[in-house]
């Protein structure tokens, strides 16, 4: 009498086996996992950044295409090139974050088929030894034909419950060969995006270097105002009293750039001059926020604006958590008024903006502006840290902090 086709044939460990081969080849990796929350989160942040990077990466592509001034040109394709870098960055955090989900869902298939491994190897057993045993030996040991008859078809009617319960584990094998498939893929795409990072740091090294060759005639203005902001750093008190006497120096500026030049000589010099009055000063009114204005690096936000800190002060900006040697660019549109090492905050460059605006950004690990340059929002100005330094965002009108937040483009 044949119970069932299913396992028949097989040793207890050969179907056990059959049924328990956790799918091998798991692609393997060095990979940080996360927890399931965070990944997910992870995930979601990472693939929205990736999506507006690929699109301000457009916008500059285009716009370094229309572009008739060679500068103009190279400083967009220039921040193009650096949307490239934080896309490729937003897709590797991506990439390690699906990867961290189907790790988790692996296991969790791992503990299932563990938690029904152990009462279906013994009802297997059960199985392959009555499946072995003839009806007619049987029936000469201890015990009544009534008892054997009885469990016969006692084991008759489990047979639909194995088959389903078979079917079910085979479901689960199946989705386990489908999570490592995945995983694979997941991996494969980390990979790409890596190499797709390298080549686009690659690529703007040779821009930046090709932009440097060109502006070497107007470095030695550029030298004297750095010296003078060295100079303002190491007198400032604190680093707000250093963001306060660049704005006054930024305001001075403006007034002098607003002074009538100088008269020019008349053709009749027996004519009376007439003396132009004083054009008054036009430094401009706060605008509504800074153009197109973006946060400096992608990464999880660590302090908020207003937050309160372990030193007992609110914070003025934002905190953030980048990936080790991220790209930093520049807030928005405007001029560098300081860039360099400050005081306990790494490597810090301040931006003056049209309107009586003023972004701070610290932390990085190397500048790659000096004082005088014109940026245009999206421009590169430095990488972060490659150790657990975060940077941080301040965004102040006409001096005063306000949320960063609040002027997103």
């Amino acid at each position: 009498m044949r119970t069932t086709h299913i396992l028949v044939g097989l040793t207890g460990a050969a179907a056990t086996a059959l049924l328990f081969a956790v799918p091998q080849g798991w692609a393997q990796r060095d990979v940080l996992l996360l927890e399931p929350e965070e990944a997910q989160a992870e995930l979601t942040r990472a693939t929205r950044e990736s999506q507006r990077a690929e699109a301000r990466a457009d916008r500059f592509s285009a716009e370094a295409e229309s572009a008739s001034d060679a500068a103009d040109k190279t400083a967009r394709q220039a921040a193009a090139i650096a949307a490239q870098i934080q896309a490729a960055e937003a897709n590797i955090v991506a990439a390690r974050a699906r990867y961290s989900l189907l790790q988790n869902d692996r296991e969790e298939l791992s503990k299932r088929l563990s938690d029904r491994q152990e009462p279906l190897v013994r009802l297997t057993g059960a199985l392959q030894t009555s499946a072995r045993r003839p009806l007619a030996l049987s029936a000469l040991q201890p015990g009544s034909l009534k008892d054997l008859v009885y469990v016969r078809a006692v084991l008759d009617s489990a047979i639909p419950e194995i088959r389903k319960r078979t079917a079910a584990l085979r479901a689960e094998l199946d989705e386990g060969r489908r999570l490592e498939r995945r995983a694979a893929r997941a991996l494969e795409s980390l990979s790409a995006s890596e190499e797709d990072l390298q080549t686009r740091r690659t690529a703007l090294a040779a821009l930046e270097a090709q932009q440097r060759l060109a502006s070497t005639e107007a470095r030695s203005n550029a030298v004297r105002e750095s010296e003078r902001a060295l100079a303002l750093a190491e007198e400032a008190r604190d680093l707000d009293g250093l963001v306060d006497t660049l704005g006054e120096a930024a305001k001075l500026r403006a007034e002098l750039a607003a002074l009538p030049g100088p008269i020019a000589r008349p053709k009749d010099l027996s004519a009376r001059v007439v003396e132009a009055g004083p054009t008054p000063a036009t430094t401009p009114t706060s605008a509504a926020r800074p153009p197109g204005f973006q946060l400096p690096v992608q990464g999880r936000t660590l302090a908020g604006f207003g937050e309160l800190r372990d030193s007992g002060l609110r914070s003025k900006g934002l905190t953030l958590s980048p990936a080790p040697s991220a790209q930093v660019v520049a807030p928005s549109a405007g001029r560098v008024a300081f860039a360099g090492p400050y005081r306990g905050f790494g490597r810090i460059v301040i931006i003056e903006h049209p309107g009586g605006w003023t972004s701070l950004v610290t932390g990085l690990a190397r500048t790659k502006v000096a004082v005088g340059d014109e940026v245009i929002g999206g421009s590169p100005l430095g990488v972060a840290s490659g150790g657990e330094e975060p940077i941080s965002l301040e965004l102040r009108r006409d001096g005063e902090p306000v949320n960063p937040l609040n002027y997103l483009g």
